[in-house]
């Protein structure tokens, strides 16, 4: 059983930038895909970004693209979302999830393990 942390959440006003972390209980990370997904207040969780399990795919929502970078540190069982250029409609609980198979997907039933989430507030 893989669990997921995330950290970095916070509150910053439009135009401001935001790391958020996510760390693995297990070395096995590295040959997972992993994915960052949020989901605002009274809407469905939808995807934001993923890697597969050797970096050389990534695949970003249109609303993010350009703004936010996913990347990962598989020395430190740890996958980071970069956002910069925060917009407030980017308010919104972030997780980070896991795919045991290494491979790029954006539906949320794709993937086996989810993280408690990441609370990102952004102000205008």
């Amino acid at each position: 059983q893989v669990q997921l942390v995330e950290s970095g959440g916070g509150s910053v006003q439009a135009g401001g930038s935001l790391r958020l972390s996510c760390a693995a209980s297990e070395r096995t990370f590295s040959n997972y895909a992993m994915g960052w997904f949020r989901q605002a207040l009274g809407k469905e969780r939808e995807f934001v970004a993923t890697r597969n399990w050797n970096g050389i795919s990534t695949y970003y929502a249109d609303s993010v693209k350009g703004r936010f970078t996913i990347s990962r540190d598989d020395v430190k069982n740890t996958v980071y979302l970069q956002m910069n250029n925060l917009k407030p409609e980017d308010t919104a609980v972030y997780y980070c999830a896991a795919r045991r198979s290494g491979y790029i997907a954006i539906q949320t039933s794709s993937y086996d393990y989810w993280g408690q989430g990441t609370q990102v507030t952004v102000s205008s």
